[in-house]
């Protein structure tokens, strides 16, 4: 790869992982609200998935922008936005009103998923800790 292309994929590592940083950090300043809307969802143990929930985020996105275990982070990111999706923007079962939010909020996670699925496959690039190690 050149220059541009080790530049464009690191620019594209922090873009993917910008939004799992910054939702990890609000999730550890809004515990117990992230809590409640999990708990709200009928899923079990909601502080302990909070908590999990934490650490995929945090870990998974500051890993990526890093570079280290690269393709790993972002495998297990992408199988993370697969279950949310599902679980919280529904847009199929979602009332009338909501529907159309929820479903623009899913398509943008599929194209998250396919970044991911990307990064997976190619690598972090040169600018990484991991060296496409992943």
């Amino acid at each position: 790869m050149n220059s541009n292309h080790d530049l464009a994929a690191l620019v594209g590592r922090i873009l993917l992982a910008t939004l799992f940083v910054v939702s990890g950090i609000g999730k550890i300043a809004g515990f117990a609200g992230t809590a409640g809307y999990i708990a709200s969802k009928g899923l079990p143990m909601a502080e302990l998935l909070t908590a999990a929930t934490i650490v995929v985020e945090l870990g998974g996105g500051l890993a990526i922008v890093a570079g280290w275990k690269a393709r790993w982070a972002a495998l297990l990111l992408a199988g993370f936005t697969i279950v949310a999706s599902v679980l919280f923007h529904n847009f199929w079962a979602a009332p009338a009103a909501e529907a159309m939010n929820q479903q623009i909020h899913f398509m943008k996670n599929l194209s998250i998923i396919g970044g991911m699925l990307l990064l997976f496959a190619h690598g972090p690039g040169r600018f990484s800790v991991g060296r496409d190690a992943g």
